[in-house]
């Protein structure tokens, strides 16, 4: 590495006998001391696992290439689309089948136009107080959540512990509300009792107050586990805070994929309108018909799957640049700022000598996206087969077998991303080295922290629904569209709880990566942040993999 690392590199708190062990580490063998390499070892089995900030090569090229061709396929038979419709597919219902030539000919009608206009103006006209009301919640909810995310994130670094405290009894009380009143409002009004009898409404009251009881049991089991997931969020919501660019980057990388997704959007539009009409006998009678190009239903399967690849894709690339950033802030000395972090982790390579998500790491990325979109189709169909509820051992050993391969898939997965973020490293590597470091100092892969996760998303729940109950009292008091107001609030809950989401779903992969770190600093021997190890070393060790072979000097 260069002085600047060495200048931040921390003093090991080991003892000088027990030396920091690379990854992988073999010790020499007294019985055999001259017993040559084997020569199958790989190289990047001793190396020095550390945040590589120089030039690193293109990693996955394979992938990326694919992923581009699939890409230009879409976009370029999606432009033959649009230039290649049948313009006459609007006009179905002026042609009729004439009998002298056997073929359909155009006549005149206009009815079906004017009648679907009239129709939509109706709407619009009946609709008017609902759309302005629903419209300008949206758009005051999209611009509250900014604050709110800022705000929650605050709270979160300093009062940790008073905000999950005091966010537990809500996780109760917020259902045992919404149950009690729907059941109140729908036995007052009769129109919903006459519609939904009193013994099905018995039953889905009681069949949620079951559910309320499954919370509470949840939370009883998980009560010893509840310190150590405040220290958690604390630390990761720290770390979060030193790289608030991620509030801007990863929102504009998000607005990316809608904007990628709208010429696609359009070409599956267009892509209907390739065809011809055709006769078509029915009992004896023909009529004009639409038939669609062969070609059709392949453009559709191959334009949704470029869409689903797309979207994994990015989500990895989220991983990808909240690891190479949080990894940064944490292998930089505790008086130096990473100042670049975000931008060297988004740079494309252009002689530069820092890794990005869009660079050297794109063909890692794409295979990561590849491999989720994968898993996601086949659990999907498994799920799918299962409610069919096929008959027979072999079915049942195969969904058990597809169950176990998703599983293995999902934990070669869960930080090779982040490894990759950090070392520049290619995918199988990644995943290789990222589970022998862990096994290495008796780390779980599975297992970080899964309450963390849960009590973020029951946060998010509760002030989503919180807005939602203000937004409804607001427009029951201020605007005349009664039951619509529901329907307004439902929507605004939606909205918020979905940036919450994105919110919560940031803060899990800074756990995910400061885990990933802290890892790494144990295998070294070393404490960039003493902080992180305070905390992270209370996580229960793993208990599938045999201690390592060479013993390591405890935590300071």
């Amino acid at each position: 590495m260069g002085s600047a690392e060495e200048a931040n590199k921390p003093t090991s708190p080991y003892d000088s006998s027990s030396p920091s062990q690379p990854l992988l580490f073999k010790p020499p063998s007294t019985e055999e001391p001259n017993q040559p390499d084997q020569p199958e070892s790989d190289p990047t089995q001793y190396l020095q696992i550390s945040y590589n900030y120089g030039p690193r090569p293109f990693k996955d090229l394979p992938f990326l290439i694919l992923f581009v061709l699939v890409v230009l396929c879409t976009f370029g038979f999606g432009i033959f689309c649009v230039f290649h419709k049948n313009p006459n597919y609007s006009n179905l219902s002026s042609y009729k089948y004439d009998l002298n030539s056997t073929s359909c000919v155009k006549g005149s009608n206009f009815n079906g136009f004017y009648e679907s206009g009239f129709d939509f103006y109706v709407l619009s006209s009946s609709g008017s107080g609902f759309l302005k009301s629903l419209i300008w919640t949206l758009v005051v909810t999209l611009i509250l959540s900014v604050p709110i995310c800022f705000l929650l994130l605050l709270l979160l670094k300093h009062y940790t512990k008073q905000i999950v405290y005091v966010s537990l009894p809500f996780f109760i009380v917020i259902p045992i509300f919404f149950n009690v009143y729907w059941f109140v409002a729908c036995t007052v009004s009769s129109s919903c009792t006459d519609a939904f009898p009193l013994v099905y409404r018995i039953l889905v009251f009681v069949f949620v107050f079951l559910i309320i009881g499954i919370i509470v049991w949840i939370f009883v089991a998980n009560w010893h586990r509840i310190e150590l997931t405040v220290k958690i969020i604390g630390v990761a919501s720290d770390a979060l805070s030193k790289n608030l660019g991620l509030f801007v980057v990863i929102p504009l990388l998000t607005l990316g994929l809608v904007a990628y997704y709208v010429p696609i959007v359009v070409f599956l539009v267009f892509v209907r309108l390739n065809g011809k009409i055709v006769p078509k006998e029915s009992n004896g009678e023909y009529r004009c018909a639409w038939k669609q190009d062969s070609w059709v239903p392949a453009y559709y399967t191959l334009a949704i799957l470029t869409m689903l690849w797309s979207l994994t894709v990015m989500v990895e690339a989220h991983v990808y640049v909240i690891g190479g950033a949080i990894a940064q802030w944490y292998f930089t000395g505790v008086d130096t700022k990473p100042r670049r972090s975000i931008r060297s982790s988004l740079r494309t390579a252009q002689g530069h000598a820092y890794r990005n998500a869009f660079g050297p790491s794109s063909g890692t990325v794409c295979l990561s996206g590849l491999l989720i979109c994968v898993v996601r189709f086949v659990r999907a169909s498994v799920d799918s087969a299962r409610q069919e509820d096929i008959p027979g051992m072999v079915n049942f050993v195969l969904r058990c077998c597809v169950k176990a391969l998703l599983s293995a898939v999902d934990f070669l997965n869960k930080f090779t991303i982040n490894f990759a973020a950090i070392t520049g490293e290619a995918y199988c590597t990644s995943a290789r080295m990222t589970y022998e470091l862990l096994k290495r100092n008796l780390l779980s892969a599975v297992f970080v922290e899964t309450v963390s996760t849960r009590l973020l998303a029951g946060i998010a729940f509760i002030l989503s629904s919180i807005y939602a109950i203000v937004v409804c009292a607001i427009l029951k008091g201020a605007s005349n569209i009664g039951f619509y107001s529901y329907v307004v609030a439902v929507l605004a809950w939606a909205l918020l709880i979905i940036v919450l989401g994105s919110f919560v779903h940031v803060l899990d992969n800074v756990i995910e990566t400061v885990y990933i770190c802290y890892a790494i600093d144990r295998d070294r021997g070393e404490v960039y942040k003493p902080e992180v190890h305070e905390v992270y070393a209370l996580l229960p060790s793993s208990r599938n993999h045999r201690a390592p072979m060479a013993p390591t000097a405890p935590l300071v």
